[in-house]
């Protein structure tokens, strides 16, 4: 879709967007971005097998980074909704899906005031990390906080000047992944590093394509994401990478190691191919559904990599 046409179709009365309030529980589930939680879960599953691979999982700091990494996430998710809507980036015509705040399903200050909820929550699995792995950990833990409030908050946005993809990589991927591994083995694991910049890649995939579909109502909101900034084809490209590019991590570390369970994401190429091939004709309205198309290709790269783990 051409940049006029695109911006026509973003100015014109949103005939898609819901006029009726749904179930209190459906506004919830709305604000929190259910189809993103992935990229929660998958950089803790892969940690875990890639600590059960160096001498055994330790479940309940498995359990405890799998808590704090999604009420992170969910903390980030609320905290944009109120933060977005206050920055003008999502008004009424926003191509995404529906907004509670933008569309007065709930005010800014009771959204705040859950994404607090959140991260304060967050705090508790946070509290028992930092005792099994050392104050690193809790450090890391309440830095992931800081920048999931300042990623649309406070007065340099990560995602308004071009960091998004920055934060979601260090945070959603090396982070989440090397600090998974890390409480359950104690050591700070070179492949566990590359495993998380595979996935924060992934994760950055899903990035990609909401900055792709919301490229003209961020230029109008001053909301420079590095597709504003470099263009669509540019975002298109950066999608590919994004996508791509974790396979040939995967296929580096066998070449090193030899480890046939490196092999297993390597499975799903096809579908991270089929999403690939899939936004590259869309745009607009019609990339909603690939923002959860990328958070299935991360899950299987984890969940894969933990077959490989069972199976080598």
């Amino acid at each position: 879709m051409s940049e006029v046409a695109l911006e026509q179709a973003v100015s014109a009365p949103d005939r898609a967007a819901p006029t009726a309030r749904p179930s209190t529980a459906r506004v919830w589930l709305s604000a929190a971005r259910p189809a993103t939680l992935a990229a929660s879960f998958a950089p803790v599953i892969a940690g875990t097998a890639l600590a059960q691979k160096d001498g055994g999982a330790q479940w309940l700091p498995a359990f405890s980074a799998l808590a704090g990494a999604v009420l992170i996430q969910l903390g980030t998710n609320l905290h944009n909704d109120a933060a977005d809507h206050e920055r003008g980036a999502d008004g009424p015509e926003r191509l995404g899906p529906p907004r509670a705040t933008a569309l007065g399903w709930l005010d800014r200050a009771t959204v705040r005031r859950a994404a607090v909820l959140a991260f304060a929550l967050a705090l508790v699995p946070g509290a028992y990390l930092g005792l099994v792995g050392g104050w690193p950990i809790l450090v890391l833990g309440i830095v992931s906080i800081a920048c999931g409030v300042l990623y649309t908050g406070g007065p340099f946005p990560l995602a308004y000047v071009g960091l998004g993809e920055v934060f979601v990589i260090a945070f959603f991927g090396v982070a989440a992944v090397a600090g998974t591994h890390l409480v359950q083995r104690g050591v700070l694991s070179k492949e566990a590093v590359l495993v998380g910049v595979a996935m924060g890649l992934v994760a950055s995939a899903i990035l990609a394509v909401n900055n792709l579909r919301d490229r003209v109502g961020d230029a109008r909101a001053n909301k420079r994401t590095l597709v504003v900034r470099l263009g669509e084809r540019f975002a298109r490209v950066e999608h590919a990478v994004c996508l791509l590019l974790p396979f040939a991590i995967f296929t580096g570390l066998y070449l090193q190691s030899t480890w046939t369970g490196w092999l297993a994401p390597l499975v799903a190429l096809p579908l991270a191919v089929r999403e690939l091939a899939l936004v590259r004709t869309k745009d607009g309205r019609a990339l909603n559904p690939h923002l959860g198309g990328a958070a299935r290709v991360e899950l299987a790269l984890a969940l894969l990599l933990a077959v490989g783990v069972a199976i080598a």
